[in-house]
């Protein structure tokens, strides 16, 4: 029997999964049971379209939900004294300097279950997540992405 992965949050990482379960419990099934409802109500559902994407979107709703519990159930919040500023780790806010561009970027270093690149939060097992873990304020990294070799210079760590 496989012990189910470790999920690391920070408490903001985890208050956004437990609002998102509790919407998708509370809102979201209530939507698609009222859909597959009005669906069943346009007579035979053999050839139903709207009844099918009905059923589609409910199996949605409740993979996710599955899922969300069972990341809680294996989630350790990350505390603040667990965050280094010393070296790059989980929960740590970098500072980075593209040397190409010279554009200042910053990323929160997260699990994969947190991340979230629209809000500069990557995770830890993605590309740049990797090459900057153990990495120190000062040192340079060269990133081997999809898109070419990206090169940054370590601004400062944060927690």
């Amino acid at each position: 029997m496989s012990k189910d992965k470790e999920v690391i949050l920070t408490a903001d990482g985890l208050n956004k999964l437990e609002k998102e379960l509790e919407y998708l419990k509370t809102v979201r099934r209530r939507e698609v049971a009222e859909r597959i409802k009005q669906a069943i109500e346009f007579g035979d559902i053999t050839d139903n379209s709207e009844y099918e994407d009905a059923k589609n979107e409910q199996g949605f709703v409740e993979g996710r939900i599955l899922t969300i519990e069972k990341m809680l159930r294996n989630a350790r919040v990350l505390q603040d004294s667990d965050v280094q500023t010393d070296q790059v780790g989980l929960g740590s806010r970098v500072f980075l300097k593209d040397l190409e561009s010279g554009e200042e970027l910053e990323y929160t270093i997260v699990d994969s279950a947190e991340a979230d690149p629209a809000a500069d939060k990557i995770s830890y097992e993605s590309p740049v997540g990797r090459a900057l873990l153990g990495k120190k304020a000062g040192e340079e990294v060269e990133i081997a992405v999809p898109a070419g070799i990206l090169r940054y210079r370590i601004e400062k760590i944060e927690k």
